[in-house]
């Protein structure tokens, strides 16, 4: 009985200390536009990841880009906070 206990112990031990630690981190985006008359940059958006931070600042940075539309050439640049 003894060496179920124990062994149970160490088991849940073992798994708990392999499992990661996920909380909430918050994304924020900024979209900055370039022309010949200089840059303006402007808040473009916000994301929550539920994730370890390892993971949530990949997915962070997969939001990332660059590109052009009607305010001209662009990039969007994002960290985790």
């Amino acid at each position: 009985m003894k060496k179920t206990t124990l062994i149970a112990g160490a088991l849940l031990f073992i798994g708990a200390s392999l499992s990661s630690c996920t909380k909430n981190y918050t994304c924020t985006c900024s979209k900055t536009y370039t022309t010949g008359n200089g840059s303006s940059t402007k808040n473009y958006s916000i994301y929550t990841y539920d994730d370890t931070k390892t993971t949530a600042t990949t997915r962070c940075n997969a939001n990332e880009n660059t590109g052009s539309d009607l305010g001209g050439n662009y990039s969007i640049n994002c960290s985790i906070e």
